[in-house]
């Protein structure tokens, strides 16, 4: 085991895919989840600390290649992120993603890993923590419209964090529900594959919608939302790409992560830049109000955001200090005269 203070500054502790996986299983799903889970309360409830600013994104006809970066003034953190839609259809992942977390003191990275599978965690932990929050009390069955690579995640974290036992299932390729509805039926969650997303979402408390298509969609129709429901829309996040219908944005009370990002990426890149929005981090600190009447639709309008993989990362950073699931990486130059960088390559000849 090596020490990950950024004084050793030679090797860097990289959390591999498959080290990750191994973390996850040593700690226990609902555990993880639940550790990310607070890291990112606490990350959200010191909002104000937090450099901030829309990740910065490369989009093509294909996809969208984003780095999302963020420091609290004693670490740093960034990810890298793609989400290519069409990915499946050669066998690859429709996203992928890798970060790195650094000491601001002395600029020295001190963790890089995966976060292909760490930020389908921090994305359902955001997801339960806010559902948490905003969802109607007692809430115990959700739907999922979409049942790609997110969706078990999901309904995992909504299972450990919210208390859900009832997940209804829907998506436009029934192999995707058969995948999502096999792979959670070691829970003791009740797993129900419906035909339709009318059918999903009858007597659901919470509504998830996570599909990936890059298209102005309308996955949820205005008369397919009824009164006192929740929703989380963590699919449309890019511009030109949404999943709700106008109206139902107009019906509810909308709580996003970063307005400047949601309004340019989210659901409410359908509205007027004006109109209002709660910031979850204000809801978290009771300097704004949550969920305010049984009948209230709330919405989550999630984009994901930097803070987000920065708890994460700092998560991983403090989980693995007891552990050997990491490679120490030989990643920085290292002269033993930190002028002579030079010298050491010559020296090494």
């Amino acid at each position: 085991m090596i020490n990950l203070n950024p004084s050793d500054k030679a090797l860097v502790p990289f959390v591999s895919v498959d080290h990750m996986m191994k973390l996850i299983h040593h700690i226990g799903l609902h555990d993880m989840l639940k550790g990310i889970a607070g890291y990112i309360e606490n990350d959200f409830k010191r909002w104000e600390s937090f450099d901030k600013t829309p990740r910065i994104g490369s989009h093509t006809d294909d996809g969208v290649m984003e780095l999302m970066p963020t420091s609290d003034g004693l670490d740093y953190g960034f990810k890298y992120v793609n989400c290519h839609p069409k990915n499946t259809e050669h066998g690859l992942q429709t996203v992928v993603a890798f970060g790195l977390l650094a000491d601001v003191a002395s600029g020295y990275p001190v963790l890089l890993t995966e976060m292909t599978l760490l930020t389908a965690l921090r994305t359902a932990a955001t997801s339960a923590v806010v559902a948490k929050l905003l969802a109607p009390k007692g809430a115990r069955v959700m739907a999922i419209i979409g049942n790609g690579a997110q969706s078990e995640f999901q309904a995992t974290a909504m299972q450990a964090i919210v208390g859900i036992d009832e997940v209804r299932l829907y998506d436009i390729d029934p192999a995707a529900t058969a995948k999502c509805a096999a792979n959670l039926q070691g829970t003791s969650m009740k797993i129900v594959a419906c035909k339709t997303g009318q059918d999903a979402i009858e007597g659901a408390h919470i509504i998830t919608t996570c599909t990936a298509d890059k298209a102005y969609a309308t996955i949820l129709t205005d008369n397919m939302v009824g009164a006192g429901v929740h929703i989380n829309a963590i699919g449309g996040d890019c511009p030109g790409k949404t999943e709700l219908a106008e109206a139902i944005l107009h019906r509810s009370t909308i709580f996003v992560e970063y307005p400047e990002q949601t309004r340019i990426e989210g659901e409410i890149q359908q509205l007027a830049a004006d109109h209002p929005v709660t910031e979850l981090w204000q809801v978290m600190t009771g300097q704004a109000k949550g969920r305010t009447s049984e009948a209230q639709i709330t919405l989550f309008d999630s984009v994901g955001f930097a803070i987000e993989d920065f708890s994460a990362l700092r998560y991983v950073r403090d989980q693995i200090k007891a552990t050997k699931l990491f490679h120490p990486l030989d990643l920085l130059a290292d002269p033993e005269d930190p002028r002579d960088l030079f010298g050491m390559l010559q020296r090494a000849g």
